[in-house]
């Protein structure tokens, strides 16, 4: 309680005037996007990249590409409870979006890959999802004269292999920037840019709700896991560390940038609407479990104070350039 009181005063000046600007500048976007030294961002690139991620070929189905489940037109992902792989079957968990990882520490939602170009690959050749071998990744890329001009243009020296697939997926990705949304608007001073409700709900997310413990920056996360007391038997990144208590069912905090158009929600799609995954963190997780993280508390949000976070929320919602699918090399 102490933590919320001290908030509650420094966020008011002393005529009762709300004072977000110091606060603000928790969630300032950064200028420029980090690129590795070995695989820096260029034109051609991005191209080989993004043609890459939307050809079908790179599944042993020759129907399932990265987009077919990361769908630009769906907030970069599927707007399904759990993703669809390979022979139409249904995956252990939701599709997350690829927004912003430029700056994700860990990818996956168990955090099993730490780079993009670590992760590249883990879709294609996972028997669930594309379910293409590496070698035959690569036996298909050749066979398909034009892909090679690209693959010269992009990686002149370097040859056409998982190494370089991967490496141009990642540089596509890591462009895959959300762009701003009114709440960026009023962090620049425009305090016409969202609504009173709104800003309420940004001081309960900042205190009360005590969403901003993991959603942090300007992506709202904190790249780091926690079990929230989702129902379920998935252990999360407890799956990659066994004997760590506090990581069973633990999950990668997801970014709160465009959220409102990512319905379901949760790694398993169990919450339906962001209405549902307020009341989740309101009653402090549906399921009580030793690894249930610390901050897990109930709130005791009032049916107003929810309808105010909501609509901060829904301010974190950029309205993005549409996005030109490639054609396809044959």
């Amino acid at each position: 309680m102490s933590q919320v009181a001290s908030f509650t005063v420094s966020f008011v000046y002393g005529n009762g005037t709300p004072d977000y600007r110091q606060l603000l500048k928790q969630y300032e976007r950064p200028t420029s996007i980090p690129n590795p030294a070995d695989n820096l961002s260029t034109p051609e690139r991005v191209q080989l990249g993004k043609t890459l991620f939307f050809d079908p070929r790179l599944s042993a189905s020759n129907w399932i590409s990265c987009g077919t489940c990361h769908n630009p037109f769906l907030s970069w992902g599927d707007g399904l409870p759990k993703g669809i792989g390979h022979g139409m079957k249904e995956l252990g968990r939701r599709t997350p979006t690829v927004l912003n990882l430029a700056w994700a520490s860990a990818l996956f939602w168990d955090g099993r890959a730490a780079t993009l170009e670590e992760q590249a690959l883990g879709p294609i050749v996972a028997p669930g999802e594309m379910n293409l071998p590496v070698r035959k990744m690569i036996d298909k890329l050749d066979a398909i004269g034009a892909y090679k001009p690209l693959f010269d243009k992009a990686y002149p020296q370097e040859p056409l292999n998982e190494k370089s697939v991967a490496k141009a997926l990642a540089v596509f990705q890591r462009g895959l920037i959300s762009g701003k949304a009114s709440f960026d608007q009023w962090m620049g001073g425009d305090e016409s840019a969202v609504s009173a409700e709104a800003k309420r709900g940004f001081e309960l997310f900042n205190g009360k709700a005590n969403c901003a413990q993991c959603h942090k920056s300007w992506r709202f996360t904190d790249d780091s896991f926690h079990d929230v007391g989702v129902p379920g038997g998935d252990r999360g990144r407890g799956t990659l560390f066994k004997n760590i208590p506090v990581m069973q069912f633990a999950f990668r905090t997801p970014t709160l940038r465009n959220v409102d158009h990512r319905a379901p929600y949760m790694h398993n799609g169990s919450e339906k609407s962001l209405e549902g995954v307020i009341e989740l963190y309101n009653v402090g997780g549906r399921v009580k479990r030793p690894s249930l993280s610390a901050l897990m508390k109930p709130l005791n949000l009032s049916t107003q104070e929810k309808l105010e976070l909501l609509a901060f929320l829904k301010t974190l919602t950029s309205k993005d350039a549409p996005v030109e699918l490639p054609v396809l090399p044959r």
